[in-house]
């Protein structure tokens, strides 16, 4: 493998913009982007979603962000990583009330379990005209995927303020929105 392999971490850091893609039909104002740059062991995030006519249920801020689960239940930002051929992955939900939480799996949705080398996960929510910004940064060096080339997917709930659920993803690889298909982890950082 030549050293300019998307499989092989890059010492220049790189950054990649993505666009998420609803499952279902979404409403037309609605809109998900965002990039991903890796720097050696730091992985930074970030999602904007365009929501100019205020359909989207965000949860409140919460006084003391803590690591929770099924996050996933209302509005949440997520990402998968894995190092490309292993079986095992990395699952983190990113609220925008502030909580969150990671876990690892160690097979396709087997063995969910809070991954407990990282006891936070601090990340930004800003509220902006007509939108949602989130951006958070994760060193991946506590993990053993440090050092490795990575494939990502990158996700999101999103819970209309009417109560239906749209998911999104780089791309939906099955007849059901499941991102915890390998074939969706798109990006190769």
């Amino acid at each position: 493998m030549d050293s300019s392999s998307p499989l092989r971490p890059s010492r220049q850091p790189v950054q990649h913009p993505f666009a998420l893609h609803s499952f279902a039909p979404p409403p037309t104002s609605l809109a998900l982007t965002g990039s991903v740059r890796r720097d050696g062991d730091r992985l930074s995030l970030h999602y904007r979603l365009e929501d100019p006519e205020d359909l989207v249920l965000v949860p409140p801020a919460t006084a003391a962000p803590r690591r929770c689960d099924e996050l996933w239940t209302s509005t949440c930002f997520e990402f998968f990583l894995a190092e490309p051929g292993a079986v095992p992955y990395l699952e983190a939900n990113l609220s925008p009330s502030g909580d969150w939480n990671l876990y690892r799996l160690s097979g396709y949705r087997e063995g969910l379990a809070p991954e407990p080398a990282i006891s936070a996960l601090p990340f930004a929510v800003e509220r902006q005209g007509g939108g949602l910004a989130l951006r958070v940064d994760l060193d991946l060096g506590a993990l053993p995927l440090a050092g490795r080339p990575l494939e990502l997917a990158v996700t999101a709930v999103v819970e209309l303020r009417e109560g239906e659920i749209l998911y999104w993803a780089l791309a939906h690889p099955g007849a059901e929105a499941d991102f915890h298909r390998r074939e969706g982890f798109l990006l190769r950082i």
